[in-house]
């Protein structure tokens, strides 16, 4: 008799979401679903409230990305109120960003993502987490990770007022300088942040790349998919987390699209399932059809991996030595794997950490004018940040005296809600066989997803802002028979 298997709650990604899996009558997969079961609603509260309001309320939506929103919206005030930061500004906001974007790698790569492969991905529950790779990797490195995450944000809670919801931006620049005192002690973290990020990648190598069952499994099929790649990139197309132009890249590896954010809406559309509150962005040019991969499908992917893809390269040496090392061993670009968004999740860590050493020594960080005023009247915005978990737009509307009209956020983790239901499916598929499901099986169904770093709290925002995870387990007649759940 067919089956229905729930996992639900899914664990170790922020936010709440469940799979559904269905089976027919030999036991194999027929259908899989990852769902997401809570409604946001923040695009639609916020209308009728003051525009300058929106950096410090967006950072309510997640507690994990709240950078990565404030500096969204700080962006799309300059362009609605049609004002440029100053230059000590813009190095302020992107030097906190850098700090934002090493730490949070961090975190998921040691607390969310590091125990599938640093514990193992069918070791028991109950030590696939981070104690459990404290007990693989020590003390002394256990405490290294703790060390360099408080001093990063540390400064990022000096700098910008608070560490969860930073209050520093503001159209036109910031509310806060930094003092040459500040800059010296930056620069001393930035310098040992480089070679914890070189750390990390050291990690990677000795548990992850010396074992053969975990390369395997990265270069395996059952988490490959064929698909487009969307990312920001500087001027020579190396990659930014900043600022610059969106970059598609085809599944050959083609580029398709460059564009400033101002013309997503061209580019980009966004395709709604009765099953999920989440919605499906897809690339217009190409099309929605359904959730397959290849070059007829516009489902497209974003975060480390994608950015990695869609890029020429890195803007600093150690990052793209690693940022070659990485292709070179996995067959050159673009890399389909999904697994591979780790390993390109610590490059993108090591150049973070680069940049913010050649922010920190910088001695115009420093300066006093850290503000334009803006004059004119303001109508529309629209500013995007690459995020940990990909390309977040936000897009605000407003009457002439400031109080919104609309508000449309695209945020990092949506764009790959396709791949993600895609990749649930297909793990799904090559793991489970003749009805024999096993913790150990539906753990690696949940490395499909966990891979994109996923963060369901700011795709749909829920409240308490919890992430447990369900799997069901359905017959061929739609009957439940079993359900995992873990709080």
């Amino acid at each position: 008799m067919a089956k229905r298997i729930t996992i639900n709650p899914i664990t170790r990604l922020e936010g709440h979401g469940k799979i559904e899996i269905f089976l027919d009558d030999k036991g194999d997969v027929e259908n899989a679903y990852f769902q997401v079961p809570e409604l946001r609603g923040f695009e639609q509260f916020c209308v009728d409230r003051p525009a300058d309001e929106m950096p410090r309320i967006t950072t309510r939506i997640c507690g994990v990305c709240p950078m990565a929103h404030h500096m969204a919206a700080t962006k799309t005030l300059d362009d609605l109120f049609h004002v440029e930061p100053t230059p000590t500004a813009r190095k302020i906001r992107e030097l906190l960003y850098s700090i934002f974007m090493v730490e949070d790698h961090t975190l998921h790569f040691v607390y969310l993502g590091g125990p599938d492969f640093v514990v193992g991905p069918d070791a028991p529950a109950t030590e696939r987490n981070i104690l459990g790779v404290i007990g693989k990797v020590g003390l002394e490195a256990a405490g290294k990770v703790i060390d360099t995450r408080k001093r990063l944000r540390a400064i990022i809670t000096n700098i910008g007022g608070k560490i969860i919801h930073p209050v520093f931006g503001l159209p036109g620049g910031v509310s806060k300088g930094i003092t040459e005192e500040e800059r010296e002690e930056i620069v001393k973290v930035a310098k040992d942040t480089v070679e914890f990020a070189q750390f990390l990648l050291k990690l990677f190598d000795d548990v992850v790349l010396k074992n053969k069952t975990y390369v395997d499994l990265i270069v395996g099929d059952i988490y490959k998919h064929n698909t487009y790649y969307m990312g920001m990139v500087d001027e020579n197309n190396h990659v930014n987390f900043y600022d610059g132009e969106l970059r598609v890249v085809s599944p050959g590896g083609k580029e398709i699209a460059k564009f400033k954010a101002q013309d997503y809406l061209e580019h980009i559309a966004e395709h709604v399932e009765p099953w999920s509150y989440i919605k499906f962005p897809y690339l217009k040019a190409i099309g929605w059809k359904g959730f397959v991969d290849g070059e007829e499908s516009g489902v497209y992917r974003v975060a480390p991996l994608a950015r990695l893809n869609a890029s020429d390269g890195m803007a600093t040496p150690l990052a793209q030595s690693e940022y070659e090392r990485m292709f070179d061993t996995l067959g050159g670009k673009p890399v389909h794997n999904t697994l591979a968004f780790h390993w390109a999740r610590l490059v993108e860590a090591l150049y973070a950490a680069e940049r913010m050493l050649e922010l920190a020594a910088d001695p115009e960080l420093t300066g006093t004018n850290i503000r334009n005023i803006p004059t004119a009247t303001p109508d529309e915005g629209i500013g995007v940040v690459e995020a940990p978990r990909g390309t977040l737009f936000h897009h605000y509307q407003t009457d002439k005296d400031g109080i919104l009209t609309g508000v449309n956020l695209i945020v990092a983790t949506v764009n790959n809600s396709a791949a993600m239901c895609m990749s649930i499916k297909k793990a799904a598929s090559g793991l489970i066989k003749g009805g024999n499901v096993s913790e150990g099986l539906l753990n690696m169904v949940e490395m499909a997803f966990r891979a994109y770093d996923p963060c369901l709290a700011c795709a749909t925002h829920s409240l308490p802002g919890e992430m447990p995870l369900e799997v069901n387990l359905y017959d061929s007649n739609k009957n439940l028979i079993r359900t995992i759940k873990r709080d």
